[in-house]
């Protein structure tokens, strides 16, 4: 759910405490700006990369590290030319709750105080809620209305059913994020889940409906409603998704302008003496961004050209030509998803990026098991851009409420780049060799699955599932048209029911903390102690969740399988109402 930024932050800052230095708060910053690289990089490649060894071809080290390497540059310098709106000029209109979180953390080795003790005190608390969730199995990590009969019956029948994710960390990112936005979202999954679902249930429930050829022979009423999602109404979600990011490429069609017109304008400028620009709203030189997208967009065409991607220099060319457009427009969605509900729906715009690359190599001449391998490297390139510009908004909103230079920041991000693209196309490699991707006892790689479900039969003759993202496209133009967010409403639609509504849960808290006095500036204080509260779950359940995955990689099994299974679900509801009672009560707790 969380990118790497968070632990990042934590383990910086508990370096500068053990190192004992004054003023490490903007190192701290360059640190996490770093650190987070691995985040983005290992969920450009984990999404694409392995479904080329999911479909049974061959990708080597080099292909996946400059796979992983140019599509993190291009991110990144697609991104500097809209710091200045996203961060700056919107400051104020976007929760960024990963951002807001990992803020909190850094500032928390130079603040001291009540502060301090409130975000370590919370971290733990929810740390070690979480842990014992992931690790133990002292409850279910998931709770479902199909726990008592007749929510199961309900599920059978009319294929409706309700969930909702225990976990203290998305609780917490709930709470950021707010009630405005966190009900948008549940209001795409409540259409989604609550008419969509069942209403494919009664009218084509009898039928056999496979709309990209990938041999399915379940009838609809035979799937669950998480079938039923996955299969067909995911794929609406994707289709809103992509519609809301047109959408809002067109209202920033100002945006991109201007900043095309900077670029223009500072290669037509004489050089003349220093500009006086202050050192928090300082990027690095437009001429540095355009010399190094085009020399990133030539290196992109030489690897397909001469790297074994593609057939000949003419496909190159193709291929380059979707990273370039695709990548640049999507990079404002990226962006705009993260400032939203610090979830990138990544996955997704890589779907819809595969589907047209899939329709344009196979116009050109380029099908079949080559042009399959093609397909998903160009979505590598593109899923990698997209997962670096998202993560790289959160960086410098959090370098912009703590005062760095913006152009540090950028320059640092590239050699977290490298290292990280380096890393992640070994570790693939590893994990290949050791567990691989297909077979009894092998890696899930849940969206790599997908992604090689869609691209194997349009390569092969087949369609893409065009009904459901022209539903999708019409959600998307209705919500623009009546006002409502649309990105945020499709997103809601697209990633599971039991990660929004806690978000819901989070915000509605969020709220009620906000409202209860009639005097505004104790509202405003219990509001920014409930944040720094839910930045603490967050921060815990990031921290702890990387110390169970590591337990779980040294194969350390403390979970309780049996317990689980039996009352998992019957017991989820109290440590949820607890930890909900907390986050309520901590954040009115008047600091002495």
């Amino acid at each position: 759910m969380f990118e790497a930024a968070i632990p990042i932050a934590i383990i910086a800052v508990g370096l500068t405490s053990a190192l004992k230095k004054k003023d490490g708060t903007y190192q701290n910053v360059i640190i996490q700006s770093i650190g987070a690289c691995s985040g983005v990089i290992v969920a450009g490649a984990i999404f694409t990369l392995p479904a080329i060894y999911i479909l049974g071809l061959e990708v080597n080290f080099i292909q996946m590290f400059l796979s992983s390497l140019l599509g993190g540059v291009l991110g990144i310098l697609f991104l500097i030319p809209f710091r200045k709106y996203f961060v700056k000029e919107m400051d104020g209109q976007y929760p960024f709750p990963e951002a807001t979180a990992a803020t909190q953390v850094l500032k928390s080795s130079e603040d001291g105080g009540n502060g301090a003790k409130t975000l370590v005190f919370s971290g733990l608390v929810g740390g070690l809620y979480d842990f014992i969730v992931s690790t133990f199995g002292a409850w279910a990590e998931t709770l479902s209305t199909t726990v008592m009969h007749w929510g199961q019956v309900v599920a059978d029948k009319a294929k409706v059913v309700l969930k909702l994710n225990t976990g203290a960390a998305v609780l917490g990112l709930g709470y950021i994020v707010g009630l405005k936005y966190a009900f948008v979202i549940c209001c795409g999954s409540f259409l989604v889940w609550l008419v969509i679902i069942p209403l494919m249930n009664l009218v084509w429930g009898g039928q056999v409906i496979d709309l990209m050829g990938t041999g399915i022979a379940q009838t609809i009423s035979q799937m669950s409603p998480d079938q039923i999602f996955k299969e067909y109404a995911r794929h609406i979600g994707i289709g809103g998704i992509a519609t809301a990011g047109i959408i809002g490429i067109i209202k920033s069609s100002g945006v991109i302008k201007s900043a095309v017109g900077l670029a223009v304008g500072e290669f037509g400028k004489k050089k003349s003496g220093p500009v006086d620009v202050e050192r928090t709203d300082k990027d690095l030189s437009m001429r540095v961004i355009v010399f190094g997208i085009a020399l990133t967009l030539l290196a992109i065409f030489a690897f397909f050209a001469f790297g074994g991607v593609v057939g000949n220099i003419w496909q190159a060319l193709i291929g380059l030509l979707i990273i370039a457009v695709i990548a640049f427009l999507f990079t404002t969605v990226a962006a705009n998803a993260i400032a939203i509900v610090g979830s990138n729906p990544v996955s997704g715009m890589t779907i819809m990026t595969l589907i047209i690359t899939a329709l344009v190599l196979v116009a050109v001449g380029l099908k079949g098991n080559s042009g399959m391998a093609a397909a998903m490297i160009i979505g590598g390139v593109v899923c990698t851009a997209l997962s670096m510009a998202g993560g790289f908004i959160t960086d410098l909103k959090i370098g912009y409420w703590l005062g760095t230079t913006p152009a540090k920041q950028e320059a640092w991000k590239f050699v977290g780049t490298v290292v990280a693209a380096a890393t992640v196309g070994a570790v693939m490699m590893v994990l290949n060799k050791t567990y691989g991707f297909t077979g009894e006892g092998a890696l899930v790689a849940p969206q790599a699955n997908a992604m090689a479900a869609v691209i194997q039969p349009m390569m092969n003759g087949g369609s893409a599932p065009w009904l459901l993202y022209g539903i999708g496209a019409a959600i998307a133009i209705i919500l623009n048209f009546c006002k409502v967010p649309a990105l945020a409403f499709c997103l809601g639609m697209f990633i599971p029911i039991d990660l929004n509504l806690p978000l819901l849960v989070g915000g509605a808290i969020s709220w009620f903390v906000g409202s209860r006095s009639k005097d505004k500036a104790v509202n405003e204080a219990r509001s920014q102690k409930g944040t720094l509260v839910a930045s603490g779950f967050i921060a815990g359940g990031a921290l702890m969740g990387v110390v169970s995955a590591i337990l779980k990689f040294a194969g350390v099994d403390w979970f309780l399988t049996g317990w689980n299974a039996q009352w998992g679900e019957a017991v989820a509801i109290v440590p949820f109402l607890a930890i909900c009672a907390y986050l309520v009560f901590a954040s009115m707790k008047k600091d002495r």
